[in-house]
């Protein structure tokens, strides 16, 4: 299946034709997997004519964060970046809702995985995206050979490229199997996360997650539902979960800009709960749902509205 992308793109410090926005094959971030992204998500309004971009301040944060850890600097600060996502917008005048990349990457072509007195190029492309997992079904979910990278190997709250073969060759054994997603544990055995997905479980009418330094992404969707959780007055900890206990779990669901809020039906050929999308995920859901999308007037500083015209 074809990607579908819009007509301009960010691209070496300026706005082109998305066909154009191209890198030589000697790239050293092609070469290497030097670089560093995001994933940010737009809905659209068609009532008002509109994107609301969820986080974007949140989202731009973490990937200068993600620079500051590979020690190579972004060309644009901040507010810079967020006035370059804005722009791309209303160049690009979407009618659905849609995803942006926004990419750091090593543009040299030099020889050799070196990141010395090295500063990033950027670019910033967007798709049309509506479901990247299914939200209508549960998923069937295994626990992957592969273990998780540690944060003296590739930092996970990094965003880094080359860090995610890691996630590839889990997901890539979960499909081969006849699975939709992988839950990758640390080499201690612990849970860490999904492919590209932090994970909850609720026990109890608790909701749990792995702590941060479990080898997990500091997701921002992740962020969200603890934050909303919290203000609905759902108990949550951030701890360290044995395999067995996902097992046990009355219900699971995954999180991440991509997949939003995911619920789960089996680990490991195992029924989680009675097989159906939980009272508490699908109160989160409704909860997350009609926050991104300014049906639900709550958190408003989350979203980034960019009107259409």
């Amino acid at each position: 299946m074809k990607t579908q992308f819009f007509p301009y793109t960010f691209f070496e410090g300026d706005f082109v034709k998305t066909e154009d926005a191209k890198v030589s094959i000697m790239t050293n971030a092609l070469q290497y997997g030097t670089g560093i992204f995001g994933g940010v998500r737009g809905y659209y309004n068609k009532d008002e004519n509109a994107i609301y971009i969820f986080r974007l301040e949140d989202h731009i944060a973490r990937l200068h964060s993600s620079a500051r850890i590979l020690g190579c600097p972004l060309p644009y600060d901040e507010a810079q970046m967020k006035d370059i996502f804005i722009e791309l917008v209303k160049r690009n005048k979407p009618e659905g809702d849609v995803y942006f990349r926004p990419f750091g990457y090593v543009g040299n072509l030099e020889l050799g995985p070196n990141l010395a007195n090295t500063k990033l190029d950027f670019a910033l492309y967007m798709i049309p995206l509506g479901e990247y997992m299914p939200l209508g079904k549960g998923l069937q979910l295994k626990v992957s050979s592969w273990r998780r990278i540690s944060d003296n190997a590739i930092p996970s709250r990094a965003k880094i490229s080359g860090g995610y073969v890691n996630s590839a060759l889990a997901r890539k054994e979960a499909a081969d199997e006849g699975y939709d997603e992988a839950i990758l544990l640390r080499e201690n055995g612990t849970v860490s996360e999904g492919s590209a997905e932090n994970i909850f479980l609720v026990r109890n009418g608790e909701l749990i997650t792995p702590a941060v330094s479990e080898g997990v992404l500091e997701g921002i969707t992740r962020r969200t539902i603890i934050q909303m959780a919290a203000d609905m007055g759902i108990p949550t900890q951030a701890r360290p979960v044995e395999r067995s206990e996902l097992y046990i779990a009355d219900e699971v669901f995954l999180t991440g800009t991509g997949c939003q809020v995911a619920w789960v039906e089996s680990i490991d050929r195992r029924t989680i709960g009675n097989g159906q999308i939980g009272p508490i995920t699908q109160k989160l859901r409704e909860k997350y749902f009609g926050v991104v999308r300014g049906t639900d007037s709550d958190y408003s500083e989350w979203r980034t509205k960019v009107e259409l015209g």
